[in-house]
């Protein structure tokens, strides 16, 4: 049979053609070949579907002539079929992001007073000409849609227990890097960029006094773009968690 003989040669052409389109995508950015939305809605869905055609053709070929290909064809079917169901895991992962989560990129913990950006203000200024910002209301209706769990911590701590909890575990989160910190006005802030396409986060946390104890705000917005793919949701969430347990 004709897909016996092109079959596995095909897939590996396939899924190799696949592995370069993705690593292209975040690479050529990084060079200045194009901008990021091409490597994000041109390069990566080329990339999905070559590694789609890889595996079906390492799935058919290897249900059609099992008992007939050889040990190393078989080994490089197998393989195929593995990489190829990695490789489309990434481009399909964006677009279940695209459809599932709101379009926004700026996410805080107090939608009605965010904490405000001093020390990455410059940095934002001069990126900002490939940044969509989504104005209110919409942009806390869209975020209490998409991510109605996002919340302060309030501890019985005070003020300045608070914050040197805040600052402890602001500087144990893996990635980011402490940009300002002020104990007199409870806030920091930090940084983080992204491995893949090396976009940069930027984060600030507030800390303020109230009856009780106090209250531990945070808010982490992208430079860039119109959407956020769920990663500052993910990063406060993370952040939070790590806070709750110093100060439980």
């Amino acid at each position: 049979m004709r897909v016996l003989k092109i079959g596995p040669a095909t897939s590996v052409a396939a899924v190799s053609l696949a592995l370069c389109l993705l690593a292209l995508a975040p690479l050529g950015w990084r060079l200045g070949w194009w901008h990021y939305g091409f490597g994000l809605y041109r390069l990566f869905p080329a990339s999905a579907a070559t590694a789609a055609v890889a595996i079906a053709l390492s799935a058919v070929t290897l249900a059609l002539g099992r008992s007939n290909l050889s040990l190393g064809t078989l080994a490089a079917l197998t393989i195929s079929l593995v990489v190829g169901a990695g490789l489309l895991y990434t481009p399909l992962s964006y677009v279940h992001a695209r459809r599932s989560l709101p379009p926004i990129n700026d996410i805080s913990t107090d939608t009605a007073d965010r904490p405000a950006f001093q020390a990455a203000l410059a940095a934002r200024t001069a990126e900002s000409k490939d940044r969509t910002d989504t104005h209110e209301p919409r942009l806390s209706q869209l975020q209490k849609a998409g991510y109605p769990d996002i919340a302060p911590v309030r501890t019985t701590l005070p003020a300045e227990g608070a914050f040197r909890e805040a600052l402890a575990a602001a500087q144990a989160m893996t990635g980011w890097t402490i940009v300002a910190v002020d104990a007199g006005a409870g806030r920091i802030e930090a940084n983080h960029r992204s491995r893949w396409f090396g976009f940069t986060d930027d984060i600030v946390i507030r800390v303020l006094a109230e009856a009780g104890g106090s209250r531990i705000d945070m808010r982490s917005a992208s430079r860039r773009g119109s959407r956020d793919y769920g990663v500052n949701a993910a990063r406060i969430r993370m952040y939070m968690g790590v806070l709750r347990k110093r100060v439980a």
